[in-house]
């Protein structure tokens, strides 16, 4: 694009026929709710990010808080939280009853580690949810650590890291439960969903069962045994997932590709750092999210872009600053606010033109210089 007027999307699903296809051959079936299609894309799901249980449920948000529900943490728990991340790792601490504690990120990767989450341990920590931001993997080895010193456990909110891998390991199978996303801002889509992935049968069994109001099987019977509610994961939705399954690679590949020539495009800017990638990792670029040197300036770069029928986004919230979190508990978060007052997430999709790009980037340049 060269100013043609012709809208750039911060993102468009890679959707088409074929999930067209897959949604009616659920249709002929006549089957709708969760089923045989959920209990594929489950099993697919799992296989794809190597761990021994995935469970289908409505959003990441539900399978965060399905997780800690079936962890039992509730009401005198604290679960600790970074403050750069979007309010949903956030409200399920608050929706158990729980509390969350706050701690900073770091400012290169955007992922909270070890030496600052242990500023926020204190004798009531059972959990903590650390995040792995914009499709960057954490380094789990050093939390991991942590958490063999201080007997809590650790959900991964992987939100925007499906396919992401460290060390050659795929994100899913390092924390004791991880959730990840599949809402049309993720890399794959089933319109709204989200996966619950763990190698502990009993917590899996235990999910199951909570998803599905409580009910377990006892003597061919159905039986409520916990307090659950409706997390169900239509055949609908799974069927799409299955197709967008089978795609992710390719689609993964497109992804990392455009975001690298970004980081080319954007390497004369001296003012914007590209999104940093960790050594022995694929970073997956849910978002290409910049962070600009120039203090305050993200606002008004953003409706400049706007202005040139560019669509951009913040990378994330600072939730301290929110007023659903006043009075939370919370250590050190300077790095943290820094970030949510700095950061723009750029358009990356599979349908974005190399001159699409170069027309971002030269309109970014354009606003530095004025």
């Amino acid at each position: 694009m060269s100013g043609n007027g012709e809208k750039i999307y911060l993102m468009r699903p890679s959707v088409g026929e074929e999930e067209l296809q897959a949604v009616k051959d659920v249709f002929g079936s006549k089957f709708l709710t969760e089923g045989d299609f959920t209990k594929r894309f489950e099993t697919e799901f799992a296989k794809y990010v190597q761990v021994e249980h995935a469970v289908a449920v409505t959003s990441c948000t539900t399978a965060l808080e399905l997780a800690l529900r079936v962890l039992d943490i509730g009401p005198g728990d604290e679960v600790i939280v970074p403050d750069f991340t979007h309010p949903a790792t956030g409200n399920v601490v608050l929706s158990v009853g729980a509390k969350p504690v706050l701690v900073d990120v770091d400012i290169k990767t955007f992922n909270t580690d070890a030496e600052k989450i242990a500023k926020g341990i204190s004798n009531k920590t059972k959990a903590i949810i650390p995040v792995s931001l914009f499709g960057n993997p954490l380094d789990m080895r050093p939390i991991i650590e942590l958490k063999e010193k201080h007997g809590f456990v650790i959900i991964e909110d992987a939100a925007c890291t499906i396919g992401a891998e460290i060390d050659g390991k795929k994100v899913g199978g390092q924390a004791d439960i991880t959730c990840f996303s599949l809402h049309p801002r993720k890399i794959i889509t089933t319109g709204e969903g989200g996966m619950l992935v763990t190698n502990d049968d009993e917590l899996a069994a235990k999910a199951r069962a909570f998803k599905n109001f409580g009910f377990v099987v006892k003597n061919s019977k159905m039986v409520d045994i916990y307090a659950g509610s409706n997390y169900k994961f239509s055949n609908i939705l799974a069927a799409i997932g299955l197709v967008q399954l089978s795609k992710i690679e390719r689609i993964l590949s497109s992804r990392i590709k455009a975001a690298e020539y970004y980081t080319k495009l954007l390497a004369g800017i001296d003012d914007v750092n590209p999104p940093h990638v960790s050594k022995n990792t694929r970073h997956t670029f849910q978002s290409y999210c910049v962070y600009l040197k120039k203090k305050g300036i993200r606002d008004a770069l953003k409706q400049h872009l706007l202005q040139k029928n560019i669509e951009a986004q913040i990378g994330t919230y600072a939730l301290h600053l929110e007023p659903a979190y006043n009075g939370i508990k919370h250590t050190d978060i300077t790095n943290s606010e820094l970030a949510y007052m700095n950061t723009l997430a750029l358009p990356l999709h599979g349908e974005l033109k190399r001159e699409q790009q170069e027309y971002i980037v030269r309109s970014i340049l354009d606003f530095m210089r004025e």
